[in-house]
């Protein structure tokens, strides 16, 4: 594959570190779409909010298996986020983690993103990968469930080993829930409790799960809701209630697992001038969005056909950064040729 000699940082103000390409989103696209600048020889720096890089599959789910990505029968999550890591190193990109992008500007022919560390950064093109953008677990009312967070109520599942021999309540009925309650069983007690008899879930996972409490390897409760929980250190009980009958259980639990779904919404990003529909950025088949040297990819695009897929947003990230690598330098093809005929060398860092 033909590759350009590395192209040095432009001369910028000290205190801006400049890239040729910023990616918005250290997501899984992101770090996909800075491994594809970096093998067009351009330098790349990755903004997001989160302390490390993996967006949601590290901050949400890091123990889930995902089956739909090409090549892996099955992938944990945070291995998958360790091996797109290492697929982008040897290219020295620029991480600002823990910063999220606030502002975006132009002049002198460059970007500017600003931060919400006080931060700037400058490049040539901007690829926006910050996925579903910002995102907050969507809680519950009942009493107690604040009280304890951090103290036996959590939002997702980070270690499962935290929940070996535990009594774990699990409340949801999307596909968060019921994978985790497949996903425990064999280490926890599990119940899991739904507000509806029906399953938001993938319809083979739903079918698991009732084989699974048909043998009395969980218990199902539909339709039934937490009415309240309480402890002392830790959470110790929860009140739960069937909410067309009104009758009540109590539950002796360890931990509650709130999984029933995130608040999103774009933040800064909505006042940045792009178009945007139902919340998502609207991209073309380049990936370009409506405002010139600004591209998106991942869940956070939008287009006719669009399906919220890992394996789609590599493929739109790919398209992504090799259009932005053009937009940056126009003296490149968008075509890369193939990775075969020239493995990845590295190339330049941002300053």
């Amino acid at each position: 594959m033909s590759q350009p000699e590395p192209i040095p940082p432009k001369t910028t103000e000290a205190a801006e570190p400049y890239s040729d390409v910023l990616i918005v989103g250290a997501g899984p696209s992101g770090l996909f779409a800075g491994f594809y600048v970096g093998l067009r020889g351009l330098s790349v720096r990755l903004i997001d909010p989160l302390p490390e890089p993996g967006g949601q599959l590290s901050a949400l789910y890091p123990e889930k298996y995902i089956y739909d990505v090409a090549g892996f029968p099955k992938v944990r999550a945070k291995d998958l986020v360790d091996r797109l890591v290492e697929q982008l190193a040897p290219f020295q990109p620029a991480y600002a983690l823990g910063e999220r992008a606030e502002t975006l500007e132009e002049a002198d022919g460059l970007f500017r993103v600003t931060t919400s560390q006080g931060r700037a950064y400058r490049a040539r093109a901007v690829i926006v990968t910050a996925g579903v953008g910002a995102f907050q677990p969507r809680g519950l009312e009942a009493p107690g469930i604040r009280e304890f967070e951090g103290r036996g109520v959590a939002y997702a599942v980070r270690r499962v080993q935290e929940y070996a021999g535990r009594r774990v309540l699990i409340v949801g009925g999307g596909d968060s829930a019921v994978d985790w309650a497949l996903g425990l069983k064999d280490v926890a007690q599990v119940t899991l409790i739904h507000r509806r008899a029906q399953f938001r879930a993938h319809a083979a996972t739903v079918q698991q799960l009732l084989r699974a409490a048909e043998a009395q390897e969980l218990e199902v409760l539909t339709p039934y809701e937490v009415r309240e929980v309480t402890g002392d250190t830790q959470v110790r009980r929860a009140v739960i209630f069937h909410n067309q009958t009104g009758e009540e259980r109590t539950l002796e639990v360890d931990a509650v697992l709130v999984l029933t779904g995130y608040v999103t919404r774009l933040g800064p990003l909505a006042n940045w001038g792009l178009e945007l529909e139902r919340n998502k950025i609207k991209v073309n088949s380049r990936m370009e969005t409506s405002r010139p040297g600004v591209f998106a990819a991942g869940d956070i695009v939008t287009y006719p056909g669009k399906l919220p897929l890992i394996a789609l947003g590599f493929g739109e990230a790919a398209i992504a950064a090799n259009h932005a690598a053009v937009y940056a330098h126009p003296e490149l093809k968008v075509n890369p040729g193939h990775s075969s005929e020239k493995p990845p060398q590295g190339a330049p860092s941002g300053s």
